[in-house]
């Protein structure tokens, strides 16, 4: 049966996983390290032991393609490769950048939320809206995952990242672009990040985005995404947008991970969010987002959005 269907799956041309990985890797010469700040003062810089290298450390959340434009026109694009160590943000600007400029791509998280390590996705401002690159040139030539990096992280940066990813595994295992492949990932990801999370074992949080990405990044996200775009671009953060954008969408989908989900986002106890804008234009916003609304599993109208949106906002 399984040979009736034509399915293409994308993925890094290595993975690399383990504690300590980053130490075990040989990384290239005069590379051109893209990250946000507070990575010197982590000693992130220290513990990967990188010779001959550029910095650009000013990767803004929720980055802009302007930040695209500082780093090409900042540096003389002599340098042998792009590495993107952070959070989805600092990843999804390297991606980008090497993209561009036809470089090698070595990608380390170290939030563990986003997946954006394994996926050719890359999520960007443009004029002010969260907009998101799909290409197979954003694919990492080699991806890493340390879970040396959660060492340290603040609980508000765990939740976030851990309900991002929990967030895209069970949006995309009900996706209607998801396979036999897609759904096995999916489902054993979210089993890995609600174990974690429930055991508060944080570091296998890093495995269990991996594996997200992994599902996600061949399928898609639906619209707890599309919903959680038009708070985002009023400064709440992904993750904290996703706990309350993706509980509505699940219940709305009649999604099998709607209880699982609700409890965990209970479990972390997230703040309220609210939408300043008019619903009603929010929603026609969201109407644009076709990538994420056209692979939900229902059909979703601009009353539908406008009632979602309400009962977040009560």
């Amino acid at each position: 049966m399984y040979l009736n269907h034509l399915y293409t799956i994308r993925q890094p041309t290595e993975i690399i996983f383990g504690h300590n990985s980053c130490q075990n890797f040989n990384f290239p010469k005069n590379s051109l390290l893209i990250t946000s700040a507070g990575t010197i003062s982590r000693g992130w810089l220290d513990y990967l032991k990188l010779k001959n290298f550029k910095l650009f450390d000013k990767v803004e959340p929720n980055p802009s393609m302007e930040t695209i434009d500082t780093i090409l026109s900042e540096f003389n694009h002599d340098f042998s490769s792009v590495i993107g160590l952070g959070g989805g943000s600092s990843l999804d600007v390297a991606k980008f950048v090497a993209s561009k400029l036809k470089k090698t791509k070595i990608l380390i998280p170290t939030t563990f939320g986003s997946g954006s390590e394994v996926t050719r996705i890359s999520v960007l401002k443009v004029d002010g809206k969260k907009t998101s690159f799909h290409s197979d040139d954003l694919l990492a030539d080699v991806s890493i995952i340390d879970p040396y990096f959660i060492k340290g992280t603040p609980i508000e940066i765990i939740k976030n990242s851990a309900i991002d990813a929990c967030a895209q595994c069970t949006e995309a295992y009900d996706s209607n672009l998801a396979n036999d492949y897609t759904r096995l990932f999916c489902m054993k990801a979210f089993e890995i990040l609600e174990k974690a999370i429930i055991d508060e074992k944080f570091e296998d949080l890093a495995y269990g985005a991996m594996i997200s990405g992994l599902g996600f990044g061949n399928s898609s996200t639906t619209l707890g995404h599309a919903l959680s775009y038009v708070f985002s671009n009023e400064g709440i953060s992904h993750g904290h947008a996703l706990a309350f954008t993706t509980t509505v969408a699940h219940k709305f989908n009649n999604s099998k991970f709607y209880d699982r989900f609700k409890f965990l986002v209970e479990k972390f106890d997230f703040e309220p969010i609210q939408l300043k804008q008019d619903l009603n234009q929010a929603a026609k916003l969201i109407q644009l987002d076709r990538k994420h609304l056209d692979h939900n599993p229902k059909s979703v109208s601009n009353d539908d959005i406008v009632k979602l949106l309400s009962s977040i906002n009560i």
